[in-house]
């Protein structure tokens, strides 16, 4: 008999485990448009990294969101960039007030963003670590539990 491996959401570590700490975990943001939420998304990456300035930051997302949209459908969005002067991945976590219109690949708002950055030169750790969010945000009962949550803690403690 084979075994497979689990899911992040089965699993006791969520899908963030190791890139997301407490203080980069927001809820009930208010904001008006993309351009608002990826600049509070910036403000939250940006929070550890004291060589990093904020606006650095927001310009890889929002160069990438040039691109194409970066929501995944279901309500989530991934916003994610390559980034200089970081030597680990670093995650952030908003879950919006209110559901958001981010050109999503279903056509639906969103309503909670995951703003993930990687160092410059990470790009087989980068695309691996957007499969793992993209895995675990397919799990229907493990996206309900995350849209349920109505605190940072909750949420911080669901995605790691």
């Amino acid at each position: 008999m084979s075994q497979t491996a689990p899911n992040a959401a089965t699993t006791s570590a969520g899908p963030l485990h190791t890139l997301l700490t407490r203080d980069r975990v927001a809820v009930a943001i208010k904001v008006s448009s993309k351009k608002r939420m990826l600049e509070e998304l910036a403000e939250l990456l940006s929070r550890q990294l004291p060589d990093m300035d904020q606006h650095t930051v927001f310009a890889v997302l929002n160069e990438r969101e040039r691109l194409g949209s970066t929501g995944i459908g279901d309500g989530i969005a991934l916003p994610h960039g390559r980034l200089n002067g970081i030597s680990e991945p670093i995650a952030a976590a908003v879950r919006l007030h209110q559901p958001l219109d981010f050109d999503a690949i279903d056509d639906k708002p969103i309503t909670l963003v995951i703003g993930l950055l990687v160092p410059a030169e990470a790009t087989d750790q980068h695309l691996r670590i957007l499969s793992q969010l993209a895995g675990a945000f397919s799990d229907s009962p493990f996206r309900r539990e995350i849209f349920k949550a109505t605190d940072a803690d909750t949420l911080h403690r669901l995605l790691t």
